[in-house]
């Protein structure tokens, strides 16, 4: 008896040690919790050495804090952050060019074009108004099939959106109205859609759970939101506008000045690997290989139509100054954070 006890005390030291000898890899990321917990599980199982510690936030706040870290990373790598976002960072010489191992199968459209690339992307998500036609019913109101529709007097303070300082998804909408309509005609449609917000949420997905708690009968939002209230029950149509809409993806990133580096490279060749897109697959409809099948209950229809030929790299350059301009007009209904 005193055998087994002391085989299983060894055993659980042994355990132990092995525990605290794994790497613990900091990664920033702004991806849905549920997706995290799949992306560490399966990652883990491949590199039962490294611990995914995520630090999770919003697209504005993630960005924000790693350029406010620059003179000292704390983190390691970033798995799943707005590309406009990952462009800024390598402006300013904060990411660490790595290839993958499967960088070749990635689709030329979601890589940093340079040699080695800075980043490589995931997924994309895409424009898209969460339309609660229960809510709308109730109030008269008719199913838009452009952004100019959004504009009418019926819906005044009936509509959200996502804050483009704080959101990715806020911040394409932004730059998306711009390159579609040119600079002074995009100012004068926000400027008239600003009348009928209600409030800019901080968050890419809550005007869409807004809309399918309610709240509000439309949420400017993306395709992925509005399947997922569909999914859950709520009477959401997803619908994208017919000029077009904008969208942006997720991409993954080493942290220049990480005392990791050859676990944050493992964890690049897994974020850009088949078994992972196969992941991303499984709550998106756009990835980053070709022949990843995905199958969406509920998704949108002609949203892959509807994405407008996105410049990322002006959108990246602008950013400071739309934020700053759209601020100035808009500020005054903001969510409180």
């Amino acid at each position: 008896m005193k055998n087994w006890i002391l085989a299983g005390l060894l055993a659980l030291m042994a355990a132990n040690a092995s525990a605290q000898d794994r790497v613990r890899l900091e990664v920033y990321s702004t991806l849905e919790i549920e997706n995290l917990r799949d992306f560490k599980k399966s990652f883990e199982a491949d590199n039962p050495d490294i611990e995914i510690v995520w630090n999770r936030d919003s697209t504005g706040v993630v960005t924000a804090r790693i350029l406010a870290e620059q003179s000292g990373q704390r983190a390691d790598a970033i798995w799943g952050l707005a590309v406009t976002s990952m462009l800024l960072l390598d402006q300013r010489g904060l990411l660490e060019p790595y290839a993958p191992k499967n960088l070749a199968a990635i689709k030329p459209a979601f890589r940093d074009p340079s040699d080695p690339p800075a980043w490589v992307g995931m997924e994309a998500w895409v424009a898209a108004v969460c339309f609660n036609t229960v809510e709308a019913a109730k109030l008269g109101l008719a199913r838009p099939t452009s952004w100019f529709d959004l504009l009418a007097p019926s819906l005044k303070g009936k509509i959200t959106m996502p804050h483009p300082a704080s959101s990715g998804t806020g911040y394409f909408h932004v730059s998306a109205w711009i390159q579609m309509f040119g600079e002074a005609k995009a100012w004068e449609f926000m400027d008239r859609l600003h009348d009928n917000i209600a409030v800019y949420e901080h968050s890419g997905a809550r005007p869409c759970r807004l809309a399918a708690a309610g709240e509000f009968p439309l949420g400017i939002s993306y395709e992925l939101a509005a399947a997922n209230a569909r999914q859950k029950g709520a009477p959401i149509e997803g619908l994208v506008m017919k000029e077009g809409g904008g969208w942006d993806m997720d991409a993954a990133a080493i942290l220049r000045g990480t005392r990791k580096p050859e676990a944050a490279r493992r964890l690049m060749d897994f974020a850009a690997s088949r078994k992972a897109n196969e992941l991303y697959a499984s709550f998106v409809s756009q990835v980053a290989i070709a022949g990843i099948a995905s199958s969406i209950p509920d998704y949108p229809a002609g949203v892959a139509e509807s994405m407008i030929r996105n410049d990322f790299a002006w959108a990246s350059q602008n950013r400071t100054r739309i934020l700053a301009e759209w601020a100035r007009r808009y500020e005054g209904k903001a969510a409180k954070k």
